[in-house]
């Protein structure tokens, strides 16, 4: 059977300026390719910012080495609130978002060389392998991995995003949703106890899901695998991460999948008892791109996001749009063709 999510579009973070935000993103992680920059009414998302249509900029940047991107997200008709509290790994919610190396170390390096303040250190995951924590200049945070599918090398010592750190009061009641609907196949570690590489007194329950990247779906070469790590707290009681707040306010406000067949996708969701609670159901315009958009809720209320792209724009200076719902098959878009999306590039 043909993959339903072929990748991991995009994480979403709210962020207070934009601007700001962005420039530090790209310097860091090198997400300097934008493929929207749109100011518009978020008129679908009104459920979750509190009954009301607020109006937001919303910037997609991707990493062209490969990898998700960034859709930075700042609302522009209130003030973003923050939260009171800090989180604590193990929170429901996103808690951080994985970004693929060649070399974590050749990346910390670079990194330590950009910027002023405490050197990142390198710590050891479950399996052994090589991560480093660093957290933006809102406090957000994000794990340096290994990466192990890549689009093209270029000059950033990172790739874009390949997964998340997802808190959850159950690992085995949300596990379903991964494997059998998401098509996560591979568990990679399952440990239970503290862990050096978190830093917190408190014992944890780790499962971290692979998905292996697959020639299927138009941008699934650009996106590459995707680990999704589960976090669940044993031994205190975890805070949701946006109580009392909006989406969009300061934070990772989803995690977005790419998929090839939204109705497919919305049965099996259905099936294990989720519901599509956002459903755009045709073609939502986002200015430069255009496609059907939906949303779920896992047990803990964690917002996930599915789009179906309809319209990309490859090359914006010249007009140049691909339609994709022209599109028969599954096969990756050229190679050539992505490429060309750098030309639109952001330099400092």
């Amino acid at each position: 059977m043909p993959q339903i999510v072929t990748g991991i579009q995009q994480v979403g973070i709210g962020v207070t300026d934009i601007d700001t935000a962005w420039k530090w993103y790209r310097s860091i992680f090198g997400t300097d390719v934008p493929v929207f920059d749109d100011v518009a009414d978020a008129t679908l998302m009104a459920r979750y910012t509190g009954n009301q249509v607020h109006t937001r900029r919303a910037v997609l940047a991707l990493n062209m080495s490969g990898g998700g991107g960034f859709e930075i997200w700042q609302f522009k008709s209130r003030e973003p609130v923050h939260s009171t509290s800090p989180l604590i790994l193990g929170d429901l919610g996103i808690n951080a978002v994985k970004i693929k190396c060649l070399d974590v170390k050749k990346a910390v390096d670079s990194i330590n060389n950009r910027q002023d303040g405490n050197p990142l250190i390198t710590q050891k995951l479950p399996n052994g392998e090589i991560c480093c924590w660093i957290k933006d200049p809102l406090g957000n945070r994000f794990q340096l991995v290994k990466g192990n599918s890549w689009f093209q090398y270029g000059k950033h010592t990172t790739g874009g995003v390949c997964g998340g750190v997802i808190g959850v009061s159950n690992i085995d009641t949300v596990l379903p949703l991964y494997k059998i609907a998401l098509g996560f196949e591979t568990i990679v570690y399952d440990e239970t106890g503290q862990f050096d590489d978190l830093h917190e007194k408190y014992q944890f329950r780790r499962l971290l899901l692979r998905k292996k990247q697959l020639d299927e779906g138009a941008f699934s070469r650009l996106f590459g695998h995707i680990d999704i790590e589960l976090i669940q707290a044993l031994d205190r009681e975890p805070q949701k991460i946006y109580s009392e707040r909006y989406w969009g306010d300061p934070g990772f406000i989803h995690i977005c999948f790419d998929v090839n067949d939204m109705d497919t996708l919305k049965e099996k969701c259905q099936n294990l008892g989720y519901q599509f609670t956002v459903d755009s159901a045709s073609t939502f315009d986002m200015g430069e791109a255009a496609g059907r958009f939906s949303y779920i809720e896992d047990p803990d209320g964690t917002l996930i996001e599915f789009v179906q792209a309809h319209k990309l724009p490859i090359l914006k200076k010249i007009g140049w749009y691909i339609n994709l719902k022209k599109r028969k098959h599954q096969k990756p878009l050229p190679d050539w063709m992505l490429k060309t999306m750098s030309f639109n590039r952001v330099t400092d």
